[in-house]
C-alpha cells in the first residue's frame, strides 16, 4: 500500500496543484464580486466593483450625493456633494458643464473618501474602481470617458471656496489651491440639493 501511494505522488506534477490552487482562489473572488452588490435608492441591484452601464440612474446619482456630507463632516453645516457638483457645473468651462455636474457622481456608489486618504497610497483599488465607474458615467450620459481641464480647475476653486467659508477654524498646513470665488455657498438640505441637482442635470442634458 505504502510504495502504491509513493508511486501515485511520484506521477503528479506539483503545477497541477498551483494550477488548482489558482481555481479556486478564481472561483472565490467570483463568488465576492457576485455578493458584492449595494441596493440603491430607485432598488436597483448594483455593483459598484464590476458596474453595468444600464443600470447606472440618474436619480440614484443625484439622491446618494444629496445625502453625503463633503470633508467626512468636519465641517460648520451640513453641505453636500450634490450641491457641491452644482457649483462646479457653473465654474468650468461653459461646454463642460455637464462634465463639471457629474465629476463626482462615482461617489453615489462607492461614497465620499476624503482627498488626502485617496493620495495615501492605502486606497489603489478605490482609485482604480472609481476611475472605471466615473468613466462609465461621463460615458452613459455624454458619449466620451473623458474630462476636461477645466473640471479640475472649477473643482479647485470650489475646495478653496468652501475651506473658507465652511471650516471653524484652518490649519495653517493646510494651504488652498487656488483663489476662492467670492459667492456664498447656501448648504441646502439633503432634499434641496437632490432638486437643485436634478433640475441642474436636465438643464443640460442634450443641450
Amino acid at each position: 500500500m505504502k510504495e502504491e501511494m509513493e508511486e501515485q505522488f511520484e506521477n503528479v506534477n506539483i503545477k497541477d496543484f498551483d494550477f488548482l490552487t489558482e481555481e479556486l482562489k478564481k472561483m472565490k473572488e467570483e463568488k465576492m464580486m457576485e455578493e458584492s452588490w449595494i441596493q440603491t435608492y430607485t432598488g436597483k441591484k448594483f455593483y459598484p466593483l464590476d458596474p453595468r452601464e444600464e443600470d447606472i440612474c440618474i436619480e440614484d446619482i443625484a439622491h446618494a450625493l444629496s445625502m453625503q456630507c463633503r470633508y467626512s463632516g468636519h465641517i460648520l453645516k451640513f453641505y453636500s456633494v450634490a450641491e457641491h457638483s452644482v457649483y462646479v457645473s457653473y465654474l468650468c468651462n461653459f461646454e463642460d458643464n455637464l462634465h463639471g455636474l457629474l465629476h463626482d457622481a462615482s461617489e453615489a456608489y462607492l461614497v465620499d473618501i476624503p482627498r488626502p486618504l485617496k493620495r495615501s497610497g492605502k486606497f489603489e483599488e478605490y482609485k482604480i474602481a472609481e476611475k472605471k465607474l466615473q468613466k462609465m458615467i461621463y460615458k452613459k450620459f455624454l458619449g466620451n470617458e473623458d474630462e476636461p481641464e477645466s473640471i479640475h480647475k472649477a473643482d479647485m476653486i470650489m475646495l478653496a471656496t468652501e475651506a473658507t467659508q465652511l471650516f471653524k477654524n484652518l490649519h495653517p498646513e493646510w494651504k488652498q489651491p487656488a483663489k476662492p470665488s467670492p459667492f456664498l455657498v447656501k448648504c441646502l438640505n439633503p432634499q434641496k440639493a437632490e432638486q437643485l441637482f436634478l433640475n441642474r442635470f436636465y438643464e443640460l442634458y442634450g443641450k
